[in-house]
């Protein structure tokens, strides 16, 4: 059986909102405030993560946001993420962009679970993570938690609600903590 594995960027007050500052919200661009020392110790840990994935899940948005910026690419962290096989959760996308991606109905995503080995990784997909949430088919949730309150934006739990102990907290670089918590099931 597979992990589901919910991996984000968020800033201190929960909000992944735009962080690259593209989508055009007013305090979008935080994940580019970051020092150069923090990015590269950022990449370490997202690059050691996706090595360890067997596979990722996305949701629609995501898949295209992120086959416009890996799919060309090379290098041991590109080429991996180009490799892995990519579920993409979507009632409307046939053909998905990106090599090795599959579409996929929500109504699958248990499934995929139980067929699964390894952890499947879910970047971004605000959306999507509600969803699973909802559905109670998080296993872990990855925090990587970037120095600035922006006090409003899309927080990346929305109104999910659960339990999760604490497995790990670390700091990376000089400014980010890396959090992993484990969800608790009653």
């Amino acid at each position: 059986m597979g992990k589901i594995i919910v991996s984000e960027n968020v800033t201190l007050d929960g909000v992944g909102q735009d962080p690259t500052g593209e989508e055009g919200f007013d305090r979008g661009g935080w994940f580019t405030r970051i020092s150069d020392a923090d990015r590269a110790a950022w990449a370490e840990v997202e690059q050691a993560e996706a090595m360890a994935a067997a596979a990722l899940l996305l949701g629609r948005h995501s898949h295209d946001w992120f086959a416009t910026r890996w799919a060309d690419r090379t290098g041991a962290w590109a080429d991996r993420l180009n490799a892995l096989p990519k579920y993409v959760v979507s009632t409307t996308l046939d053909e998905p962009r990106w090599a090795n991606s599959t579409a996929l109905p929500p109504t699958e995503v248990a499934k995929l679970k139980d067929t699964m080995d390894g952890d499947i990784v879910v970047y971004a997909s605000r959306q999507l993570v509600h969803t699973l949430f909802e559905q109670d088919l998080v296993d872990e949730v990855r925090l990587m938690v970037f120095p600035f309150v922006l006090g409003a934006g899309d927080r990346v739990f929305g109104e999910a609600a659960g339990s999760m102990r604490l497995v790990e907290a670390r700091r990376i670089g000089a400014d980010l903590t890396f959090l992993t918590y484990r969800t608790v099931r009653f």
